[in-house]
């Protein structure tokens, strides 16, 4: 027997102690992948309801138009081409919808963009023309519409900015390591971007001059 030689109560201390170590290795693996994954939950669900507030906004300014137009169609004399492009701009998002859930498709989202400025260019034309009409502005009806239109723009922009910033927070979570080994095997993907100039990405008040 060789004296110098380990004794079997130390030798299953050793592989005891070793089990341990790896067993609280492991663990906090596990507990680092769990939270990385919850994160990733996270900014994915605030991303989600970032674009439904979008959408949802959107869809509220859309929904403004009929009437908008039914009213200001009261108007004698008022510019056929304005209501024109108001009702045109309208059509052309009704076409453009997105598939439910966020938006993963660069060129479908931006058609989406550009539907939506074309109509908010398109509503803005038509309040700056209805300036020209003092009974028109008179109305309650016209009022009503106008400060609703108001206040809906200026959702929209801050609920575009919101999108934004949700945007970025995702995108980095799933591209930056060790977070993209989890995104990448659990069905994380980057999204695009919704693309606007720099000056729209401010939050300015909208007002169609209906307080003048």
């Amino acid at each position: 027997m060789n004296p110098s030689a380990p004794s079997a109560p130390a030798q299953r201390g050793s592989i005891k102690r070793a089990f341990l170590f790896l067993l609280v290795v492991a663990a906090i693996v596990v507990a680092i992948g769990v939270s990385m994954y919850n994160g990733l939950i996270s900014s994915q669900e605030k991303l989600k309801g970032a674009w439904g507030e979008i959408d949802n906004q959107y869809k509220r300014r859309a929904d403004l138009v009929p009437n908008l137009v039914e009213t200001v169609k009261g108007a004698a004399d008022f510019e056929k081409g304005t209501l024109e492009a108001v009702v045109n701009a309208r059509a052309k998002v009704s076409q453009v919808q997105l598939p439910a859930g966020l938006p993963t498709d660069p060129a479908q989202l931006d058609a989406y963009i550009k539907a939506q400025q074309q109509l908010g260019g398109a509503l803005s034309r038509l309040m700056v023309v209805a300036e020209q009409y003092p009974q028109l502005k008179a109305t309650e009806a016209f009022r009503d519409l106008q400060v609703q239109l108001e206040g809906t723009e200026n959702r929209i922009t801050v609920a575009r900015r919101d999108y934004i910033d949700a945007v970025k927070t995702y995108n980095t979570k799933v591209r930056s390591f060790p977070s993209n080994l989890l995104a990448g095997n659990f069905g994380f993907d980057t999204v695009p971007q919704f693309e606007v100039d720099a000056a729209d990405k401010a939050v300015p008040k909208v007002d169609f001059g209906g307080k003048k």
